[in-house]
């Protein structure tokens, strides 16, 4: 078997269960955008020292193809998703929102705009986060045209953004922040 398939040479690609779109549809710009992320996370963790964080990120990456896995599917498959995959929940928002309280007790948030790039980690990350950025606003086009059934993947999706801004303060430190 090879990568190479050339089904996707005319600009089209398939969703999850099926369907051909173009490469520029709604559902490919925000699973794409989440790719990009996961890719950018991906750096993150490779660069990652602290074996805790670099396990956090794993599971953010984890989290990010289910989401995916909602941006890629069409809405009337919805309930073939849900019978094969788990799919994005208020619980996984609610974690999301103790992690970020817990991180804001820790790590004192900049005074200033931050200026990515102060440690390789943190910097990733804060790729990561824009690229996040990106793929919501890709959603929430997605959502106002019908084509995204669950509104939870936005609040993951906006939640998942600020966890990555401060777990790259926590990688960083304050001393790197932008005055």
């Amino acid at each position: 078997m090879s990568i190479v398939t050339r089904h996707g040479d005319g600009g089209e690609t398939s969703l999850l269960y099926g369907g051909r779109v173009a490469k520029d549809d709604l559902h490919t710009e925000a699973y794409g955008a989440l790719d990009e992320a996961i890719s950018a996370l991906g750096l993150a963790r490779a660069l990652c020292s602290d074996a805790a964080r670099a396990q956090r990120i794993l599971d953010l990456q984890r989290e990010l193809f289910t989401a995916g896995a909602e941006l890629a599917t069409a809405t009337a498959d919805r309930a073939k998703l849900e019978k094969h995959f788990a799919t994005v929940t208020p619980a996984m928002i609610a974690a999301l929102d103790t992690e970020i309280a817990g991180l804001e007790a820790r790590v004192a948030l900049p005074k200033g705009f931050v200026i990515p790039g102060g440690d390789p980690v943190a910097a990733a990350l804060d790729l990561g986060r824009s690229i996040v950025r990106r793929a919501e606003r890709r959603a929430v086009a997605l959502r106002r045209a019908g084509g995204l059934g669950n509104a939870e993947v936005l609040r993951y999706l906006n939640r998942c953004s600020d966890l990555l801004f401060m777990l790259a303060r926590e990688a960083e430190g304050d001393e790197l922040v932008a005055k």
